[in-house]
């Protein structure tokens, strides 16, 4: 079967918690874009999806430089709970938002200030969008995920402080993760 997936904001200031220091802020649909949920259904450059969720995290948005995870409904459980972090969002009175969608493409850097990386998306020779593949937890354990070229580094972003910048920090590395 496939695995569906929603990209969530995790902090410290929202009611539902995941741990003693974990918070879902909020979650993204991507039904209300009409797109699919699995996770290969959505993650190409220019879906307004991926573009609505980048507005967020951009210096523009409400969440710049967030704890970003795209949930994946086949991920492993929380620690302390019998759901995983898409059921709990899901399940829970969490605010699920849906921003208008939003001209993201000067926005070519995705910044990891976790593990001072990004990724330039004018380097990108595919079509397939480097954000959700990153961050998404639970990847290949259902239909619709991502199993080509670089799928070991689906998920190592996942949970890391990103945003989506004009520049990049000239300190940073750049992560060559071209998925075909």
């Amino acid at each position: 079967m496939g695995q569906y997936y929603t990209p969530i904001i995790l902090g410290d200031l929202a009611h539902v918690r995941l741990t003693k220091h974990e918070y879902i802020r909020l979650f993204l649909s991507a039904h209300a874009y009409d797109n699919g949920m699995k996770l290969m259904e959505h993650s190409y450059l220019k879906n307004k999806f991926v573009s609505a969720f980048e507005y967020l995290i951009s210096p523009d948005g409400p969440y710049h430089m967030s704890r970003v995870v795209w949930a994946g409904d086949y991920a492993d459980k929380e620690p302390d709970s019998e759901q995983n972090l898409y059921g709990i969002a899901l399940s829970k009175d969490v605010n699920q938002v849906q921003p208008s969608t939003k001209d993201t493409s000067s926005y070519r850097y995705i910044v990891n200030h976790t593990k001072g990386l990004y990724v330039d998306k004018n380097h990108l020779e595919h079509n397939i969008h480097p954000l959700p593949l990153l961050t998404a937890e639970g990847n290949g354990r259902g239909g619709g995920d991502y199993t080509g070229q670089n799928s070991e580094l689906c998920g190592t972003w996942a949970r890391d402080l990103l945003s989506v910048e004009t520049t990049c920090p000239p300190e940073y590395t750049e992560l060559h993760c071209d998925f075909d």
